[in-house]
């Protein structure tokens, strides 16, 4: 057998789950986007509803700007602890890696639950707060934008971090000490040798984090309450009420 024939063959397996579980159920819902109420004949009906009705294009613009907003952030924390990390030590690297990936292997829920304790009105922020007397009054933190961004970013920093992180081991050091004995700066180093080659990562990172932002459910549901309305939030009441 090829070598070709028997990566094929180990593709297979993948491709048949991809199919059975992803893409007729894709086109299941696609299909039925297409029926409208009391006809049998192919509609618009729905995409109408969907992209002029000024309640779901407010939904839509609230939602794409929370993504790009959990993004950006994600960026300015995540980059410099990915490119720290892509120059450790393999072996410090590795700790590092698996304090980063930890929180990826617990359930979104239990997450969730510990930032709802940490932000109740008795949680430990506020705590923490009237302890140092910075506030006089338990300050409602839950159920606004500022708190599912938060909570969205902290969920979603590690995809940012591992994809710079991954990219910047592959740039050569020897690049950054030859701008540094042209007389560069940090910064100008940072800025015309380390970030263009760090654009991959940066992309397939923010890539990362903008799609799970937006299609996210559990969070804004829980961390945001009923006036956190998010396109997730929006598909699941539409389906529950039919």
């Amino acid at each position: 057998m090829s070598r070709r024939a028997s990566t094929l063959l180990m593709v297979v397996p993948m491709i048949l789950v991809i199919g059975l579980f992803l893409v007729i159920p894709l086109m299941g819902l696609l299909e039925v986007s297409f029926k409208a109420t009391g006809t049998a004949f192919p509609s618009l009906e729905h995409y109408d509803r969907a992209l002029l009705d000024p309640f779901y294009l407010r939904i839509f613009a609230e939602t794409i700007g929370y993504g790009l907003l959990c993004t950006v952030i994600s960026i300015f924390l995540g980059f410099p602890v990915g490119y720290a990390m892509g120059r450790m030590s393999p072996n410090k690297r590795r700790w590092y890696v698996i304090l980063v990936i930890l929180p990826l292997t617990l359930s979104l829920i239990v997450i969730v639950f510990g930032w709802l304790v940490l932000l109740g009105r008795n949680g430990v922020v506020n705590s923490l707060l009237l302890t140092f007397a910075l506030i006089d009054t338990p300050k409602a933190l839950l159920f606004n934008g500022p708190a599912v961004v938060v909570v969205l970013v902290m969920q979603f920093l590690p995809f940012m971090i591992l994809s710079i992180m991954s990219v910047v081991i592959q740039i050569d050091p020897a690049l950054e000490l030859a701008s540094a004995n042209l007389k560069a700066t940090r910064w100008v180093t940072l800025r015309r040798v380390v970030l263009p080659l760090s654009v991959p990562g940066i992309v397939a990172g923010s890539s990362l984090v903008f799609t799970a932002s937006v299609s996210a459910f559990v969070t804004p549901r829980l961390i945001g309450g009923q006036r956190m309305q998010m396109i997730g939030s929006i598909i699941y009441d539409q389906i529950r009420l039919t």
